[in-house]
């Protein structure tokens, strides 16, 4: 991954975005040698069928973990 200091791509933000969309590397701009933001192109991601599969919770009976008390405060 390349690296360039903050004043450098302030010169030549343009140029350097037009390569990083060419290229397809990400770019970690700098500040003192420390890294301040991670440039990266842009994609066009397509969802992946079951990707947040796994991230659901699946619940049979929705009122039992309340208790049936707290579902008729709103009545």
């Amino acid at each position: 991954m390349r690296t360039m200091a903050v004043t450098e791509f302030k010169a030549h933000a343009l140029q350097i975005l037009a390569q990083i969309a060419k290229s397809k590397e990400p770019l970690v701009i700098t500040r003192r040698g420390k890294p301040l933001v991670e440039v990266i192109p842009f994609s066009e991601a397509k969802p992946v069928p079951g990707k947040l599969s796994e991230a659901l919770v699946f619940e049979d009976d929705i009122v039992s973990p309340l208790g049936e008390d707290m579902w008729d405060v709103c009545k």
